[in-house]
């Protein structure tokens, strides 16, 4: 079991790191913008639920493979950048879409399934979130407190809703300074157009990244 020292400091790191400019922080702030609050929330519980994923295999020292094989790292960083490349190619090809929508019919069209896994393949299939984790956690993990394994556990679910929190808060915030916005069709067209942008250039630079 952390201590509460270690959980305060922990704590205080992963609200740091959510909000740091970076890839989760882009998808969630467009999809606001783009689909609404509620959108961009599930889609944020697809991403921080990749984080139990990426705990247990860390727990379980599989992650390890990733940081010393060539071969793994690179398998997983190309099927990654082939599905952001891929939700480029919607974003776009749905460019001339008004795609705000009223409350009433938000229900009716939102497909929460598909959302959620969304975030979570982006997420899961990012080799250097698998990185970061094998570094990051270790930091954290003390001798004194009983099991590394249930430790990372439990700093991975720390992080998870730590993370969750901060993409809760950017998504309303983002999607209330969108709503006069998007009622404007050219842009609402510039907002996919920015989001399929944005994907094509995260998926280029994670095919570039290195170990």
């Amino acid at each position: 079991m952390i201590d509460i020292e270690t959980f305060c400091l922990f704590f205080a790191t992963s609200v740091a790191l959510a909000l740091a400019p970076g890839p989760d922080i882009l998808f969630v702030v467009t999809q606001s913008i783009t689909r609404g609050a509620k959108s961009a929330i599930l889609l944020a519980c697809g991403l921080s639920s990749g984080v139990i994923i990426h705990t247990t295999l860390a727990a379980l020292g599989v992650s390890a493979v990733f940081k010393t094989s060539e071969i793994a790292f690179f398998i997983l960083k190309i099927i990654g950048a082939t599905y952001l490349f891929y939700l480029a190619y919607q974003a776009f090809m749905h460019k001339d879409e008004l795609v705000r929508i009223d409350a009433k019919k938000t229900k009716k069209f939102l497909n929460y399934k598909a959302l959620f896994i969304k975030g979570l393949f982006m997420n899961v299939l990012n080799p250097k979130v698998i990185l970061f984790f094998l570094a990051l956690f270790p930091q954290f993990v003390k001798e004194q407190n009983g099991s590394v394994a249930f430790q990372m556990v439990q700093l991975g679910l720390i992080f998870m809703f730590s993370a969750l929190m901060v993409f809760i808060i950017i998504a309303v915030c983002a999607d209330k300074a969108s709503t006069y916005l998007m009622q404007n069709p050219k842009f609402a067209k510039l907002a996919n157009i920015l989001t399929s942008c944005i994907f094509v250039a995260i998926g280029i630079k994670l095919v570039f990244s290195q170990r």
